[in-house]
């Protein structure tokens, strides 16, 4: 994109392409929830509130409120896939503002839940590393050592890190299956009772714990959106990562609801309250120390670790490709829009993102933090709350984009999921709110309180800022956003020289195109300007609309749209003297779509 005050810029190699396809989508956007890690340390606190039967009942509840949502979600990814997921999404359906907002969002709330897993870290080592090499190191050697592995991985071939984390992932999901089983198969008092299924008395049931207990599930989920962020990267762009968000979903409710029901079996919905509040993290391995030999146990904590690395891996992706796709458009500095000619992936994003967790870690050991279990909670509690703002925003974007530019889509794709999905997450995210200290585990009033508020509030003024900054200073650089780096921006720049000329006797359009630049500009008269270069890239789908113009390359509203006599004879002159045409007003670089519609669709 170019505009006279702004020199052209070569567009960078984009993403490689057909190289990941929708079962390793799945995996990365299941190992971005990281479902062991939520077994260990989520999952005993809520049954230690008396939940019991009612927490897997929760899960299966959420997912199919994300069933839902995903249905919407697939459809803005058929029309406009782009390594940004749901960042595209929204700069069509909310506009530009609120996709920035979105970004930073994204980026701010990923990185909170990664310093949160690289904080488990530690703790989940700890007995591995004691029981090994009789050892004790530090959260922070843990940290690096994780980090580099990290940062090695993030700049190889898409494929080569969908390989690594779908192996993680089959290998977790094959424990806590094994767990699930032994579980079942062992349960408390040699029977399953019928409390372990269903609540005994549902008229007790407290409803605040209910609505919590929907928040909880619901952010147990984060991470499976991310699978979007591939679709530049997979064999089918307008399919496989929508497939993979529903693959992603039903893989982490299945693990999540079956182990949360069989540690219920296991414990007794009697006795399942104290156990949790009693062993903590603890829980899982404990009552897999009564039923399975010691190296299973081990096995299921080694998991833990490999789950945390697979989780962080997988998120470092997702950000990598939040970066790469605001480079490209040069929202933020062009250099993140950079790929490898050899591997094709967004080294530049990736060595990024890697300095930045680098940096935050280092500081925090520098500062004397000790990471711990509650440290991590109020992490990935309050990125979650980031990314539950984010799905929202992605629902509502899908609703008014979906019916405003009305497609193949039917009634229940295009207006009747995406109307749940706002309403239920819209509800959640209130719940949340209201709910905060509990969901963070601290009191009323707490700084942590401040902080994630304070962090959401942030995020907003800084998206704000953010498009007033490009809307005054870089135009054209805004009228991209959401483009994927690829728009034709049509400016309209009057020429004081031709524009003096312009008399009743020598009447001449006053619009003419620059097609060296991709920019409309004013120009010498032309009957029949021609029409501007093709944008390079993939033909942008139809949309329904009001007809083209009859001449191409002719803007909107001017006078060769009207009747001949109309544009020639002024108003109650019937000789049919030449009328001088009035000068258009200009509409702006920042609104193209007003110049040409089937930019944004």
């Amino acid at each position: 994109m170019a505009s006279p005050d702004e020199p052209v810029h070569p567009a960078p190699a984009g993403l490689a392409g057909a190289r990941v396809g929708a079962g390793f989508a799945a995996f990365f956007g299941a190992s971005a929830t990281a479902p062991i890690a939520t077994m260990v340390t989520v999952t005993p606190p809520v049954l230690a509130t008396g939940a019991g039967p009612l927490a897997a009942l929760s899960i299966l509840a959420v997912t199919v409120l994300l069933l839902l949502f995903s249905t919407p979600y697939a459809a803005m990814i058929r029309r406009h896939p782009g390594a940004g997921a749901a960042y595209p999404q929204i700069a069509r359906g909310l506009g530009r503002p609120a996709a920035l907002i979105a970004a930073w969002l994204a980026l701010a709330g990923y990185h909170a839940i990664q310093f949160g897993l690289y904080a488990m870290l530690g703790q989940a080592a700890a007995p591995l590393l004691d029981n090994w090499f009789a050892v004790s190191a530090p959260w922070w050697a843990v940290a690096a050592g994780c980090w580099a592995l990290v940062a090695c991985c993030g700049t190889l071939r898409v494929e080569f890190a969908a390989g690594v984390i779908a192996l993680l992932s089959v290998a977790q999901a094959a424990v806590l299956t094994g767990l699930a089983a032994a579980n079942v198969l062992r349960p408390a008092g040699d029977r399953i009772e019928i409390g372990s299924v269903l609540p005994t008395d549902p008229a007790r049931v407290d409803r605040p714990l209910l609505g919590l207990l929907l928040v909880v599930a619901v952010l147990a989920f984060v991470g499976i959106e991310t699978a979007g962020a591939y679709a530049e990267e997979s064999h089918d762009p307008r399919r496989t990562t929508g497939r993979a968000a529903r693959v992603a979903t039903l893989l982490v409710a299945l693990l999540l609801a079956g182990v949360t029901w069989s540690v219920v079996v296991a414990a007794g919905p009697r006795e399942v309250a104290g156990r949790a509040a009693a062993r903590g993290p603890e829980l899982l391995f404990a009552l897999a120390d009564e039923r399975l030999a010691p190296w299973a146990v081990t096995l299921s904590r080694l998991t833990l670790l490999t789950g945390l690395l697979a989780a962080i891996l997988a998120l470092h992706h997702a950000i990598t490709r939040q970066l790469y796709a605001l480079g490209r458009e040069r929202v933020l500095p062009g250099v993140l829009g950079q790929v490898s000619h050899h591997t094709g992936a967004p080294r530049a994003a990736s060595l990024t993102q890697s300095l930045i967790v680098g940096a935050a870690l280092t500081g925090a050991h520098l500062a004397g933090a000790e990471a711990s279990a509650r440290t991590a909670r109020r992490l990935v509690v309050g990125g979650g709350l980031a990314v539950l703002v984010l799905l929202l925003l992605t629902a509502l974007g899908a609703l008014l984009h979906l019916n405003r530019a009305p497609g193949r889509e039917n009634l229940w794709t295009r207006f009747l999921t995406p109307v749940v999905s706002t309403v239920f997450l819209g509800l959640l995210l209130h719940i949340a709110g209201r709910h905060l200290p509990s969901l963070l585990g601290v009191r009323s009033g707490s700084i942590w309180v401040t902080v994630v508020l304070g962090g959401l509030a942030a995020c907003l003024v800084t998206g704000l800022a953010h498009a007033l900054v490009l809307r005054t200073m870089h135009p054209v650089r805004y009228a991209g956003i959401g483009l994927g780096g690829v728009a034709l921006v049509v400016t309209p720049q009057p020429d004081p020289d031709e524009s003096a000329a312009v008399t009743p006797d020598s009447p001449a359009d006053p619009w003419s195109w620059s097609t060296s630049t991709g920019s409309r500009t004013a120009g010498p008269a032309s009957p029949r300007p021609s029409a501007p270069d093709p944008v390079p890239g993939p033909p942008p789908d139809p949309v329904p609309g009001p007809p083209p113009d009859p001449v191409p390359g002719r803007p909107p509203g001017s006078a060769a749209d009207a009747p001949a006599s109309e544009a020639t004879r002024p108003a109650g002159d019937p000789s049919g003297t030449p009328a001088k045409l009035p000068r258009q007003r200009t509409p702006g670089a920042h609104r193209p779509e007003r110049v040409r519609r089937e930019v944004n669709g």
